[in-house]
């Protein structure tokens, strides 16, 4: 919350008389109220506050050559929206009245007591702070509204919203240009039940469930023939628009063309997008949101899990940005001392501190016009984190010891691998700024959901060490990508470049095995125990485990789960499924998998 601080308050006093100027200057300043600034006549102050701005004026409604009723009005005429006291010897109805109606916010009586002036001050500033917090909150709300709307209209999919009487509310581009093509019918306000077509006709019938049940529907396909003559394949989802509540606000709709799609995917998925690398769906899902968000001017939330790539998304982000001709600045905010961080973002004048010995540019100033990256920013101090908020709240900042603001035009992407939102929960990190950091948010999975992704990753460093260190490896044997396979990876991506690194060392000959590998792969191949656990837990056949009697399908993952010690790979074997199946039952059942 934004708040106006006694000490950072900006007050004007105006008075004619000398010793009730310098007597209110002094009552506020040792009240803590600052800076203080005085003037003695009307057109002294009209000066001042045709050229300055305050939190709140104090004055007399007799002045030299004019009355504060005149300057109220002249303030009010500059859009001067900070609350106005006056003050009188000479109370009258007729100047109460004019002060309260031209927006006064107080009235006071000469002889002015310490203890009514000080209350006055205080109630009208906090009083000004609320409205400012409401105005902030009502631009950030405004903001955060274009910027969905934005967002909305980019998006590749087909998306179509309805109230829950099936009456069309919003559709973005790519459906408007389905509908233009193929059902003329589909506008905002028409309704799904009075158009003949399968595709309203299929989300007609997902909304009935959907809006009965309150729940997410499971995507489904349909066929869809267009005018051309041609046979679309479109994937439907619905989802209610206010999830687990009672009272629901309708239905959104989510299509895609993956007809289309498909034929794309018969030519390959994309393997790498910039310095990223995998085919897995998942980071098909991260590539499309980074192309999409990436021309979208606005702050950018990355979270996962240490070694997943955060720092090449923010890369991958800046390269598809507008931005991407003007410097990307990292800033990793747990690699610099806290005493030291303010001065490495905002910069120092010479002699602002002990050490300070010559004028310093922060990260941030060198970030104007273009991208500033924020690492682990789930780690910075309570003051930190109110700095930083004023800086994207306002766009400028004060370098440590200077007196005059700069402004500087950047965006700004943050990564953490700590769950921000609990910390939120917890006190540990405030909640407006985790909301600003998040406008978007983009998940990176951990390398144990996108498993087969590892071939391509461990192939791609094998090539990095080849170069680095002279060497001539052809590959790796099946035994060792097994074993690569069954581990757990809690350093993600990261842990295995250095797994890889270590392999290439210690390799002399064409393929890398398993004696290449740390002892925790190795010792799966050639312990007999680890090998007859691992028999044991396919019933030493390969086959599938059954279920147990009146055993349902979310127990018989969890019970495989546990038995397997929460690998996937193991567990989807027991289940004779596919793992991207054991996730897609996992998402379905809320089954967390970092928990197994």
């Amino acid at each position: 919350m934004i708040d106006i601080s006694k000490e950072e308050s900006r007050i004007l006093v105006v008075d004619d008389e000398e010793s009730l100027r310098l007597t209110f200057k002094t009552f506020l300043a040792r009240e803590g109220y600052g800076p203080v600034t005085v003037a003695s006549t009307f057109d002294e102050a009209l000066d001042l506050i045709e050229n300055n701005t305050y939190d709140l004026i104090v004055s007399d409604i007799v002045l030299e050559g004019a009355s504060g009723i005149d300057l109220l009005r002249r303030a009010k005429e500059l859009n001067h929206d900070c609350p106005v006291v006056m003050v009188t010897g000479y109370p009258n109805i007729k100047s109460a009245s004019e002060a309260v109606r031209l927006g006064a916010f107080d009235y006071l009586a000469k002889p002015v007591k310490k203890e009514d002036l000080l209350r006055t001050a205080r109630m009208a500033l906090q009083q000004y702070s609320l409205l400012k917090v409401k105005e902030t909150l009502e631009e950030e709300k405004e903001r955060y509204r274009q910027n969905l709307e934005t967002i909305f209209r980019s998006v590749q999919d087909i998306i179509i919203t309805v109230d829950p009487d099936l009456e069309v509310v919003l559709m973005n581009d790519r459906a408007k240009q389905l509908a233009a093509k193929a059902i003329p019918e589909l506008t905002v306000g028409a309704n799904l039940q009075k158009i003949d077509s399968v595709f309203t006709e299929a989300c007609q019938q997902d909304a009935l469930i959907v809006l009965q049940s309150q729940e997410e529907l499971p995507e489904h396909r349909i066929e869809f023939q267009m005018p051309d003559g041609g046979l679309a394949v479109l994937r439907i989802s619905a989802a209610p628009l206010v999830p687990g509540t009672v009272n629901l606000h309708g239905v959104v709709f989510v299509a895609r063309d993956v007809s289309r799609l498909e034929s794309l995917e018969q030519r390959g998925r994309r393997q790498h997008f910039h310095r990223l690398i995998g085919s897995s769906q998942a980071m098909q899902t991260v590539y499309t949101l980074i192309e999409n968000v990436g021309q979208v001017d606005t702050s950018v939330l990355i979270t996962g899990e240490s070694g997943t790539g955060k720092e090449l998304v923010a890369e991958a982000l800046h390269a598809e940005s507008p931005r991407k001709d003007m410097p990307l600045i990292k800033v990793d905010c747990t690699a610099i001392p806290e005493n030291l961080l303010e001065s490495e973002l905002f910069g120092h004048k010479k002699g602002s501190f002990t050490g300070a010995d010559r004028n310093r540019e922060g990260r941030i100033l060198q970030a104007d016009g273009g991208t500033l990256f924020l690492d682990e920013i789930g780690d910075i101090s309570s003051t930190m984190q109110l700095r930083l908020l004023r800086f994207l709240q306002e766009r400028t900042f004060y370098p440590v010891g200077h007196d005059m603001p700069l402004k500087v035009d950047v965006r700004v992407i943050a990564a953490t691998n700590a769950d921000l939102k609990q910390k939120v929960v917890e006190g540990g990190f405030r909640e407006d700024l985790y909301y600003r950091l998040r406008v978007i948010d983009i998940v990176l999975p951990p390398l144990r959901e996108r498993e087969e992704d590892l071939p391509l990753l461990a192939k791609h460093f094998l090539e990095k060490f080849n170069k680095r260190l002279g060497k001539n490896i052809a590959g790796i044997s099946d035994q060792a990508l097994s074993a690569l396979a069954d581990y757990n990876w809690p350093g993600n991506v990261r842990e295995l470049e250095h797994i890889m690194e270590r392999a290439c060392v210690l390799c002399n000959n064409t393929t890398i095995t398993t004696d290449h590998l740390s002892y925790e792969f190795s010792e799966t191949v050639h312990d007999p125990a680890r090998r007859q656990s691992s028999a044991d837990d396919t019933n030493g056949s390969g086959e599938p485990e059954p279920p147990l009697d009146s055993e349902s399908e979310h127990d018989r993952i969890v019970r495989i789960l546990v038995k397997c010690s929460g690998n996937k790979a193991k567990a989807a074997r027991l289940l004779g499924i596919d793992r991207s199946t054991l996730y897609r039952k996992m998402r379905l059942y809320n089954i967390d998998p970092a928990v197994y």
